[in-house]
């Protein structure tokens, strides 16, 4: 446990492992040697992967482009609806490899949402990339070609992941316990 904020928060993935994950991940995309890379970051939560995810994809030896995407599920109360662009991204899709970018993985509705319009755009290929993954929790055919962690099911915070806006710094995943 640890204290941020006056609340106690459990570390479920701490900030060694996260780094070996992306690591990993970023070794996985290079093997594919993907030529014409765009990463397609969707903001807000997944800001802090997302720049990491780029980092270590250029140690690896691969140079990719950066667009973001915000985009916004609504519906009957707590239960994803439609999903619009809240801010699309600016440059052209076409002919290109599209790696969709996302802090985490749950009903899916979202990252379907956006690997569709990415291919009906003209992206050569779109594969998806989360740090985490929350299987239990999907409502739509989708799955990540790259994953760092399957999560439980539970509310997380850290990573760039938040709780009223707060939390987004910390350098680890966690859930608040009290």
């Amino acid at each position: 446990m640890t204290r941020v904020r006056g609340r106690e928060l459990e570390v479920l993935f701490g900030e060694e492992a996260i780094v070996r994950e992306i690591d990993r991940m970023a070794g996985e995309i290079a093997a594919k040697e993907p030529e014409n890379l765009l990463v397609v970051a969707v903001l807000k939560g997944s800001f802090v992967f997302a720049a990491d995810l780029i980092r270590a994809l250029h140690r690896h030896g691969v140079a990719p482009e950066m667009e973001f995407i915000s985009l916004s599920s609504y519906g009957a109360g707590t239960v994803g609806g439609d999903v619009r662009i809240v801010r699309d991204v600016e440059g052209a899709i076409e002919g290109r490899k599209v790696l969709i970018v996302d802090d985490i993985l749950e009903s899916g509705r979202t990252l379907l949402f956006a690997r569709d319009l990415m291919l009906k755009r003209g992206a050569t290929a779109c594969e998806i990339a989360v740090l985490l993954d929350k299987k239990m929790k999907r409502a739509a055919a989708i799955e990540a070609e790259h994953v760092g962690f399957d999560c439980p099911d539970v509310f997380v915070v850290g990573y760039g992941m938040d709780v009223g806006h707060a939390f987004r710094e910390l350098p680890f995943v966690g859930r608040v316990v009290d």
